[in-house]
């Protein structure tokens, strides 16, 4: 039997059974335990050091622990402390980025996914390089400046070669003031070979969803296809940092399987690869089972509500304090709205999730992955975010100036991060609304920037701040970082 061992490289040591079901019972014996709930709560609150903050983060015992509590009060708390970790590390700040379909084939039989080999009825399509173009134009005419670029498992339709062509294509279209400034890459488990030339082409963040930990359902869900090997997936986040890329992201399908179980086991995986490469997942996604093409989610039986959802969410934060969560368009604008307060830090605006989607003037749905519950224009989502208090941010300075991996993590537990993400923010924002917003985003906008420059502490970075967004307005320059 498999021991386990957050160091090892072997899937099912670093996410071991029996740890989890232990873990599972341990949380269960305690989930009224208040003297150790608030000793838990007590330990993720972030603490200030120096000009910056500091946060313990919790073990995937004690975080089991908090998502298995039920005590009104005590959640309440988790949410509250999940607030003070987001705004000391990201502060009042949204990333937004879309997702990008390039191909629909594949060659895989996942239960879940209308992708799937043996779905007969779905209109397969591949982007061709100009087809890429378009898409990109579509979406620089947006406002956007990074993308997740999705694709289907097909070796024949879908080569990495293939892959390493659009983020080519798509870095080399500089439409008006438009630019795709980094590409993040959501494809399949590969080889150190292939997450080499990944890096190579300069891509930013390697996401790979686990969709479930549970190896016995994970079997199940997969029958057919290589993303059956369950362990040749699970550690496929160690095979891309051996190949060089150091910004990697992680993710369950929630509602595929029992949800504590999976929550448990994203939290040791996160363990796993600090133990293991001295950096934690840059970004971690919740992404949940949504209706598609021939996908039913009410044929799987472990769909959790909103509010579990939101206290999963609120839970990774405390646990896994210096990590990008991301919340889709899967959600609903209420739901997402409600996730803002409880830890994420990236969404996505305006996402069309079939190939060829966004030149279409009419949302289409017959090549669609899932069924978009929020699908406001990037404008309105910009508006709603400012309205929320948050200033929405299309920086994408510290992958292009090499803070990545280690040197990203460094600064951002030093709390230093916002020294010089708190002015980029700004500035992309300014960007959008000079070239992109409507009058009245355009008008709230300003008005949101002229009150966070107040906020930079320091004197000299606030005045090359000033200065450089009276050049995007009055003289057109763009792409201003610090």
């Amino acid at each position: 039997m498999a021991v386990y061992d957050p160091k090892s490289l072997k899937a099912e040591e670093f996410i071991n059974d029996e740890e989890i079901r232990a873990t599972l019972e341990y949380a269960e014996a305690n989930k009224n335990n208040v003297e150790l709930i608030d000793r838990i709560l007590e330990k993720a609150r972030p603490v200030k050091k120096g000009n910056g903050c500091t946060c313990a983060g919790l073990t995937h015992r004690e975080a089991a622990v908090l998502l298995a509590c039920e005590i009104p009060e005590k959640i309440e708390k988790m949410f509250e402390i999940a607030e003070e970790i987001k705004l000391a590390f990201y502060g009042n700040r949204i990333v937004i980025f879309a997702p990008l379909y390039l191909s629909n084939y594949c060659v895989n039989g996942c239960l879940y996914c209308p992708y799937h080999l043996k779905n007969k009825h779905i209109a397969r399509r591949k982007l061709t390089q100009e087809e890429v173009k378009a898409e990109v134009i579509a979406l620089q005419d947006m406002g956007h400046k990074r993308l997740a670029i999705e694709a289907g498992e097909d070796p024949v339709h879908n080569p990495i070669e293939y892959i390493l062509d659009c983020i080519h294509t798509i870095y080399g279209v500089h439409h008006k003031n438009g630019d795709i400034r980094r590409v993040n890459v959501n494809i399949a488990a590969t080889t150190v070979e292939n997450y080499r030339k990944l890096k190579e082409a300069g891509i930013g963040t390697y996401i790979l969803f686990q969709e479930t930990y549970h190896k016995e359902s994970y079997e199940r869900l997969h029958p057919t296809g290589p993303k059956h090997d369950y362990n040749y997936h699970t550690e496929a986040m160690d095979r891309a940092m051996e190949g060089g890329i150091d910004d990697v992201g992680l993710g369950v399908l929630f509602g595929l399987e029992m949800y504590k179980y999976e929550f448990t086991g994203l939290i040791m995986h996160a363990e796993h690869l600090e133990a293991v490469h001295g950096v934690g997942p840059h970004t971690i996604s919740v992404p949940r089972v949504k209706p598609a093409d021939d996908i039913d989610p009410d044929e799987f039986d472990n769909g959790i509500d909103d509010e579990t959802f939101i206290k999963i969410a609120a839970c990774i934060r405390l646990a896994v304090p210096y990590t990008g969560m991301i919340i889709s368009t899967r959600e609903t604008a209420e739901v997402r709205a409600k996730m803002l307060r409880v830890g994420i830090s990236q969404v996505s605006g305006a996402s069309r999730t079939s190939v060829g989607g966004y030149t279409e003037e009419e949302r289409p749905h017959d090549t669609e992955q899932f069924d978009v519950s929020d699908q406001r224009t990037l404008d309105e989502v910009v508006s709603w975010l400012m309205d929320s208090g948050h200033i929405p941010s299309f920086c994408t300075a510290c992958y292009r100036a090499g803070r990545t991996g280690d040197r990203f993590m460094s600064l951002c537990k030093s709390g230093q991060i916002l020294n010089c993400c708190h002015p980029n923010a700004l500035m992309t924002l300014a960007e959008y609304l000079e070239d992109y917003a409507s009058p009245e985003t355009r008008e709230k906008g300003y008005a949101m920037i002229r009150d966070e420059l107040k906020k930079i502490p320091s004197d000299k970075v606030r005045e090359i701040a000033e200065q450089n967004l009276k050049d995007i307005r009055e003289s057109n320059r763009r792409d201003f970082r610090f």
